[in-house]
C-alpha cells in the first residue's frame, strides 16, 4: 500500500478554502506614514508641510518634453524597444561626468540606472542581506529605507549621534558589538532632519568602515540642493572607501521625479550582484525614460535649473525659519539646514507629536510626525516639516495654522 493509499486527502469544504498567509516580512513591515498623510491632505486648502515633493512648478517642462520628442522622432524603435539592464549607455555616460566634474573618478561601467534611487537601495538589500543580519542606521532614519530592510529581513540598529549626524566613535563600537554587515546614511541634507555630516566625520566613518569591514551605503539625492556653504565630498571619496561605498542618487529632486530615474555606483562585485537582482525585478528601467534624461542632459544645463531651484528653495526656508519662534510651543528647537528639502524641529517634551496631528489637520495644515523615523527609541516631540513646496506666502498662513493646532487655539 502507498503513503497516498493510506492517507488519503481530507474531505473537500462546503466553501473555499483559506489561503496560505503572507510571507511573514509583508506583515511584519508596515506603510509608510508619510504616504498615509498625502492620502488624507490632498484638499485644495490644505497647506501640506508633511511631503517630500519637489515643487511642481519648478520643473523644467519645456526642456523634459523637449527631449522627449526628439528621441521618440529620431530614434522611435530604440526608446521604445527593451533594453540592457545595467542601463543606456548614453545616460550612464553623462551620469559619470557629472560625477567626474564634482571630483568622484567614475567611468560608465561604475553605474546602473535604477528605476528611482529607492530601488537601488533595495537591490543592495538583496544582495547583501540574509535574514537577521545586522543594518546599522542614523537615527532618526529615511522612512523607506527602514521599509527596504525590513522586508530583507534584518536586524536594525540605530547608531548615536548629534545635531551633525553619526558619532564615528559610537558607530565603531557598535560595529565591533553587533558585527553588522551595512551602514546606511544620507549624509547630505538627510531625511527627515535635513542635517549634514562634517568632512572630518565622513573621513572617519569611513576609516571606521575600512578598519573593520563594513559596506556603506550613501543615499545622495538631496545633495545638489545646496543653498548656501560649501560642498562637502562623498563617503566613497574618502581614502580607501571605494572597494566598499555604494552611492545612490536621483534625478528626482533636480529634475523630476515622476520619470522614477536613479543610479547606483557600486564596486564592481556588488554591481553585478545587484544587475542580477534587477534583472528579476523589472529587467530594466524604462528606455524612454533613460534617453530622454540622457538627451537632456546633453542639451540642456541641469546645474543651471538646479540652481534656480535651489535659489527658490532658500527663500521658502527662510520663510519658514522668519516665522516658527511663533508657530511653535515656547521651548521648541529646531535646526536650520543650508540645503535640502526638510528641518527637523523638536517642542518641548510634554507634546506627543503624533497625537497631536489630527487637531493640526483639522487647521488644514500638515507636518509628518518624529516618531516613525526612529529604529530605536522614538522621541515623539520631534516634527519634519518639508518648506519646498509652498510659497514665502503660504508658509506664513500655515504656520499660523499650525500655531493654533498645536495650541488649541
Amino acid at each position: 500500500m502507498t503513503v497516498a493509499e493510506s492517507a488519503p486527502l481530507p474531505p473537500a469544504r462546503s466553501g473555499p478554502a483559506a489561503l496560505p498567509p503572507f510571507a511573514a516580512r509583508a506583515r511584519a513591515v508596515g506603510g509608510s506614514p508619510v504616504r498615509d498623510i498625502l492620502a488624507v491632505t490632498a484638499r485644495p486648502e490644505m497647506i501640506n508641510f508633511a511631503g517630500g515633493l519637489p515643487a511642481p512648478e519648478l520643473f523644467d517642462t519645456e526642456g523634459i518634453a523637449e527631449a522627449f520628442r526628439a528621441v521618440l522622432a529620431e530614434t522611435p524603435e530604440r526608446a521604445l524597444q527593451y533594453a540592457t539592464t545595467e542601463g543606456e549607455p548614453a545616460l550612464r555616460e553623462g551620469l559619470a561626468g557629472r560625477f567626474r566634474g564634482r571630483g568622484l573618478a567614475t567611468d560608465a561601467g561604475d553605474l546602473i540606472v535604477t528605476t528611482g534611487s529607492q530601488q537601488g537601495l533595495a537591490l543592495v538589500a538583496t544582495a547583501l542581506l540574509e535574514p537577521g543580519d545586522t543594518v546599522l542606521v542614523e537615527d532618526p532614519c529615511y522612512l523607506a529605507a527602514l521599509q527596504a530592510f525590513g522586508f530583507a529581513g534584518a536586524r536594525v540598529v540605530a547608531v548615536p549621534g548629534d545635531a551633525y549626524g553619526i558619532d564615528p566613535g559610537a558607530l565603531e563600537e557598535l560595529v565591533v558589538r553587533e558585527r553588522p554587515k551595512l551602514l546606511y546614511t544620507v549624509p547630505t541634507f538627510q531625511n527627515p532632519t535635513g542635517r549634514t555630516l562634517p568632512a572630518d566625520r565622513r573621513a572617519a566613518v569611513a576609516a571606521v568602515a575600512a578598519r573593520r569591514g563594513l559596506w556603506i551605503v550613501e543615499d545622495d539625492p538631496y545633495g545638489e540642493l545646496r543653498f548656501e556653504g560649501e560642498r562637502v565630498p562623498w563617503i566613497a571619496a574618502q581614502p580607501g572607501a571605494g572597494d566598499r561605498v555604494a552611492l545612490l542618487g536621483s534625478l528626482s529632486k533636480v529634475m523630476a521625479p515622476g520619470l522614477r530615474l536613479g543610479w547606483l555606483r557600486a564596486p564592481a562585485p556588488l554591481l553585478r550582484a545587484c544587475v542580477v537582482a534587477k534583472q528579476a525585478a523589472d529587467l530594466h528601467t524604462p528606455t524612454v525614460n533613460q534617453l530622454a534624461a540622457a538627451r537632456y542632459l546633453a542639451d540642456r544645463d541641469l546645474d543651471a535649473h538646479v540652481g534656480r531651484v535651489a535659489a527658490v528653495y532658500r527663500e521658502r526656508r527662510d520663510a519658514m525659519l522668519a516665522g516658527l519662534a511663533d508657530a511653535l510651543p515656547e521651548g521648541s528647537t529646531w535646526n536650520r539646514p543650508e540645503g535640502g528639502m526638510f528641518l527637523w524641529a523638536r517642542l518641548p517634551e510634554s507634546y506627543d507629536t503624533t497625537a497631536l496631528l489630527p487637531g493640526v489637520v483639522a487647521h488644514d495644515v500638515a507636518y509628518v510626525p518624529g516618531a516613525p523615523f526612529f529604529a530605536g527609541e522614538p522621541d515623539r516631540a520631534t516634527l519634519r516639516l518639508c518648506f519646498v513646496t509652498q510659497t514665502p506666502e503660504e508658509i506664513g498662513v500655515g504656520l499660523g495654522r499650525l500655531r493654533a493646532g498645536l495650541l488649541g487655539e
